[in-house]
């Protein structure tokens, strides 16, 4: 809530019912958009390869960056 930015999942891991349960098991907390399957059509409009893929947007919804991790990723946010 504090800090500027949000996260969005794209889940592929099934139906509604079972990424709810695996989310609740992993302590995943922030939202989640759910594809089924790895040829949803987010994905194909992402045009996501792998899994995780992780963009980075602007206030205006620009894509910044994509698949950083680690402190590359906490620097972009920040």
């Amino acid at each position: 809530e504090s800090e500027p930015f949000a996260l969005l999942g794209i889940n592929s891991d099934g139906p509604a019912d079972e990424v709810r349960k695996i989310l609740e098991k992993e302590g995943i907390s922030w939202r989640q958009a759910i594809d089924e399957d790895t040829s949803g059509p987010l994905a194909r409009a992402w045009n996501v390869q792998g899994w995780p893929t992780i963009y980075i947007l602007d206030a205006e919804g620009r894509i910044r960056y994509r698949d950083l991790r680690d402190q590359e990723m906490e620097d972009a946010v920040m």
